[in-house]
């Protein structure tokens, strides 16, 4: 198994999905590092060698943000949103959708479970 940016990434997918597993790694940067590091989108992570895994490893850190680096960097920006208390730093201290959907009916994924108004029939 493949370690890469502290993740385990599958053996036996693809190299391009595998890859795809580090956060901060998606469809186009996938294909992006192995275009960049000369490997085939086909071959699969078994199939690899170790200087090839390097290869990528040396990529990725030298180029991208990705895991908790990532990660940090975007709870620091929704903190710093919140402390400035602009309106989306409300939104996300209030646990609602920050970027103007509607919440009378939906946005339970934000809000949580439907909780229940005594004495409302309809």
């Amino acid at each position: 198994m493949a370690r890469i940016a502290g993740v385990n990434i599958p053996t036996n997918k693809r190299v391009t999905i595998a890859l795809r597993y580090i956060h901060g790694i998606g469809p186009a940067r996938a294909q992006e590092i192995c275009d960049k590091v000369g490997i085939v989108a086909e071959r699969r992570v078994q199939d690899l060698t170790d200087a090839e895994v390097a290869r990528i490893r040396e990529t990725i850190d030298s180029d991208l943000t990705v895991e908790g680096d990532l990660r940090r960097e975007v709870a620091v920006n929704i903190k710093r949103l919140m402390d400035l208390g602009n309106y989306r730093g409300l939104r996300h201290r209030r646990g609602l959708p920050v970027r103007g959907q509607r919440t009378h009916t939906n946005a339970r994924t934000r809000k949580g479970p439907a909780k229940p108004i005594a004495g409302k029939k309809k």
